[in-house]
This record gives C-alpha cells, structure tokens and sequence, in this order.
C-alpha cells in the first residue's frame, strides 16, 4: 500500500456497461451480476483487513473525477475501464495522479477478442493487469493490491 497512508480502502472501478452483468454476453462476461462481483470483494476484503468500495459508470468524466479524488481516501484501486480502456486518454490522466497500487482488469480475455481491444491506454501506467480471469480477476487483483506494501 502507498506508504503515505496508513488506511487499507481500496476502491473498484467499473466501467460502461458492466452494469449489465450477468445479462450481458454470458459467453464472454460470465452470469454473475456486478452485485455478486462487489459482495464477493467486499467478503475477501474483510478477510483481507482491507475496506472496499466499489463504483460504475457508463459515463467517463464520472470515472475520470472519482479517480481525481481517490489519493484523498484510498490506498489502492482496482479500474476495469471497460470500452474506456481503448479510447480514455482523460482517465490515463486521472491515473497518472494516484501515488499508490493501481490494478487493471479485464473479464475476458481481450486478447482473443476484436483487434481494437488488445490495445490499453493504461497498461503501460498501472501495476499490472489481469485479463481472462471472469470475475475471479478482480479477487485477484485485490490479493494482489493486499501483497502490495
């Protein structure tokens, strides 16, 4: 955890259309619901002796503000930019400003989908990424950012 905070809140950030969890494209996404994703972070986070929050948008600049304003109260964040990912230069900004763990994730596996999802405006920015996974990924990431001191 960034060592000029002494809290372990980490926050997730959902992007555009995970909202549709569970509905959306099974197939590719999986059938647990965005619900069931948070209460299975905010159950691993207890254990872990971190505090999670979690937020969705379908709209960038709400992604883009709520990263502005992680460093005031987090020590760790989880982002699944979702279609933002390829396109969001205003939330690579937003992330350029954090001072601590920064985990990108990916449901699927964006390298055996389109052409154009195989390209991050993050990766090169953030600690790591998780691609592939399903909604294990952000369990991952979590057990990840609570290794990372």
């Amino acid at each position: 955890m960034s060592s000029n905070k002494n809290n372990r809140k980490v926050l997730v950030i959902h992007g555009p259309n995970l909202n549709m969890l569970g509905t959306r494209e099974p197939d590719t996404y999986g059938t647990l619901t965005l619900e069931e994703i948070n209460q299975d972070l905010a159950v691993l986070g207890k254990k872990l002796g971190i505090e999670v929050k979690t937020f969705q948008s379908n709209h960038e600049g709400e992604i883009v503000e709520k990263v502005q304003k992680a460093s005031q109260e987090y020590s760790g964040l989880i982002i699944n930019p979702a279609a933002y990912t390829h396109t969001s230069i205003a939330i690579r900004d937003a992330i350029l400003l954090l001072d601590f763990p920064v985990i990108e994730i990916h449901i699927s596996n964006v390298y055996k989908r389109d052409e154009f999802r195989h390209k991050s405006m993050i990766s090169d920015i953030v600690h790591g990424k998780i691609t592939g996974f399903g909604a294990y990924g952000y369990q991952m990431a979590l057990n990840a950012i609570a290794q990372m001191h």
